[in-house]
């Protein structure tokens, strides 16, 4: 088990955050906007994520070395959940349950983000939606948090924008649907503010604005509690 340290906090520096299975850095950019120092941490290569980065087992790393960071986030692959593994009769790993558990050793704030689909392995998850922060998108997060740290819910628009299907270009007055072999990745990085990316990587990530949001709430729970320190 990590023991917790002490982390004397200078006012004048930004608060590091550690950004587990990072992929192509969606999340991490968020955070960046939000005012922290972010490292990211994936099993893959990540040429494309603009930060720093280590390659290595996420779950290990946050075992040893967690607890030098301010705030954690996590994004365990979502393939074992996804509708389209089932309907292949893939089997995937759960890796929700051990990286909570490592997690919670480090004694730091943290969340836990996932699809829809994993909602029965999160413990009350916040849902955070794309066209909630101005996109014309629907793509719904989960978001469980942990380590004394707690995310409102934000208010959830209703879905009255028709998607176009799968593959097609956007019509007029139409969502898109960034899933797959998705049309229109120009206008995808526009919208999801995520101009670095490659299709692969846009299929799969969080918004920045997600983790802008998390991260705004994260910082002011984290001077919180350095002042009653």
């Amino acid at each position: 088990m990590t023991q917790p340290t002490t982390i004397q906090r200078d006012p004048a520096r930004r608060p590091r955050l550690l950004d587990l299975f990072c992929c192509q850095g969606g999340a991490s950019m968020g955070y960046r906007h939000a005012g922290f120092d972010v490292t990211g941490v994936d099993l893959a290569p990540q040429p494309r994520y603009p930060f720093r980065f280590v390659q290595g087992d996420a779950i290990e790393f946050v075992r040893e070395h967690g607890a030098e960071f301010d705030f954690i986030h996590a994004s365990p692959p979502c393939q074992r959940y996804s509708r389209a593994q089932k309907i292949q009769h893939r089997d995937h790993p759960d890796l929700i349950a051990p990286t909570r558990t490592a997690l919670e050793a480090t004694g730091r704030p943290w969340v836990i983000e996932n699809v829809e689909e994993a909602a029965p392995e999160l413990r009350d998850p916040v849902t955070l939606c794309a066209a909630a922060f101005g996109m014309r998108t629907y793509r719904h997060r989960l978001f469980e948090t942990g380590g004394g740290f707690t995310l409102p819910q934000p208010h959830h628009p209703e879905h009255l924008a028709p998607l176009t299907k799968m593959g097609r270009p956007r019509a007029q007055g139409h969502f898109a649907h960034y899933v797959g072999n998705f049309s229109g990745v120009h206008d995808a990085r526009l919208d999801l503010r995520v101009p670095w990316m490659n299709r692969d990587g846009i299929r799969e990530c969080i918004p920045p604005a997600y983790t802008h949001w998390t991260g705004t709430h994260a910082r002011h729970s984290l001077r919180a509690k350095a002042v009653a320190a």
